[in-house]
């Protein structure tokens, strides 16, 4: 055997050894990590600011529903005296009648949009009444993976799929604790083990017995 097939072998080993121990390295480190896991949704569902502010936002949608159904009610209104009128009425009045209730209806569509729409009134005051109390939760799992030496801190009620989770790891109350809130009920559920609610009513009124021409 030559000197320089010697050589490239025992090159190969050295390069095989050196492998091997940087991946049993690499497996040390990821092995001696620390993972937990929280549930956002419940955390936020003790959270007596966050109750509040999702008591604010059903008010709003409610008082925002009305008004559009209101809008609706006066433009039925309009379209039944036209209906029966109309026989009494000349082409130009008709004209002008049917323009008013066509102008009205595309107001309360207009406002509809404006209130449940894609960032509409709705969505912005979310941002604005939700979004800091998420911060602040946030901001704790953070604190609290920074303090611990936690690796990786997951959410028990986002899209991911947690087939088996140990109670021992789950961190949810010490959040709440941490925030300055007592600890609540845990309810079971299948996928994320959260509390059941209320949805919002987040969503626009829809009339399909609106006046048609």
């Amino acid at each position: 055997m030559s000197k320089e097939i010697r050589n490239t072998k025992r090159t190969k080993k050295f390069a095989a050894a050196v492998f091997i121990c940087l991946f049993i390295s690499a497996a040390s480190v990821s092995w001696a990590q620390k993972y937990a896991f929280v549930n956002t949704q419940y955390i936020l569902d003790n959270m007596t600011e966050y109750k509040t502010a999702m008591g604010q936002l059903d008010n709003l949608s409610i008082q925002w529903q009305k008004e559009i159904e209101d809008k609706y009610a006066i433009i039925d209104k309009l379209y039944k005296a036209y209906q029966a009128e109309q026989i009494l009425l000349t082409d130009e009045m008709k004209k002008k009648r049917q323009d008013e209730i066509t102008a009205k209806e595309k107001d309360v569509k207009d406002l509809q949009k404006q209130r449940f729409g894609y960032e509409g009134d709705l969505f912005k005051k979310k941002q604005e009444l939700i979004k800091p109390i998420q911060d602040k939760v946030y901001n704790a799992v953070k604190k609290m993976a920074t303090d611990q030496s936690y690796a990786v801190i997951f959410d028990k009620s986002s899209d991911l799929i947690m087939l088996y989770a140990n109670p021992k790891y789950d961190k949810s109350d010490d959040i709440l604790q941490a925030l300055g809130y007592k600890p609540g009920k845990k309810e079971s559920d299948t996928k994320t083990g959260t509390p059941s609610k209320t949805p919002m009513k987040n969503e626009a009124p829809r009339n399909d017995e609106s006046p048609k021409k």
